[in-house]
């Protein structure tokens, strides 16, 4: 029951992040009929929408949008890509620029979560480590029990964060992105267009789901 409980587990973390890997990639052949790269169509897109003060990148990070520095940035396939794939994140991440334009509070709540669960992680871990050492040298069960909670609760920021993060990617994928793809790209191009933003949105989930796991796995061991 244990093996299976751990393969269960491993299918559903690894499998989330495998399916958008091939559909990322069954969708990212070059398409001669579409007028631009994804870059240039996240560019439009700002410039079409009133967004001022926001730039599209390239960038070897990964996809995303940095709402501190005001930053649509795409990986270069996406960028420099004139595929399916490259202009349906294009459409995703100029989602997040609109979220931001329009003051979308999940989102302003994510971005400032985001700091604070950074140090809370750097804390917790500290902790952890910290913890059975004070044990053996104070002697004070009941000062590492609180380390070992001023962990759990910082872990707890993290998961906090991931569940944040899925109303923030759903809402950016589908109230705003396909709309606006559905002036841009064949309609039979739609439905490989909510494929992608799909199998991307499993993976948020499969995270928030290791973030709890995680975390109630240190409520397990605090209970003990």
């Amino acid at each position: 029951m244990i093996l299976l409980a751990i393969v269960l587990l491993l299918a559903l973390f690894l499998l989330p992040n495998l399916w958008a890997r091939w559909v990322l990639k069954r969708h990212g052949l070059p398409r001669a009929d579409y007028p631009g790269t994804g870059g240039e169509l996240a560019e439009h897109l700002l410039r079409r929408l009133g967004i001022e003060g926001v730039r599209v990148e390239m960038t070897e990070g990964g996809d995303h949008y940095d709402p501190r520095a005001r930053r649509v940035r795409l990986a270069r396939e996406h960028y420099a890509g004139r595929s399916l794939t490259a202009v349906t994140v294009a459409a995703h991440e100029v989602g997040h620029a609109i979220q931001h334009h329009q003051g979308y509070v999940p989102l302003a709540a994510r971005t400032r979560l985001v700091q604070v669960a950074q140090r809370a992680e750097q804390l917790g871990a500290l902790l952890m480590m910290a913890a059975p050492v004070l044990l053996v040298v104070t002697r004070m069960p009941g000062g590492t029990l609180l380390l070992v909670l001023a962990a759990v609760l910082s872990f707890g920021t993290a998961a906090l964060v991931h569940l944040i993060t899925l109303p923030v990617e759903w809402d950016a994928s589908f109230q705003r992105a396909l709309p606006l793809l559905e002036e841009y790209i064949p309609a039979d191009d739609m439905a490989g267009a909510r494929h992608v933003l799909t199998a991307c949105a499993f993976t948020y989930v499969a995270a928030s789901l290791a973030s709890l796991l995680n975390l109630g796995r240190w409520l397990a061991i605090l209970r003990r």
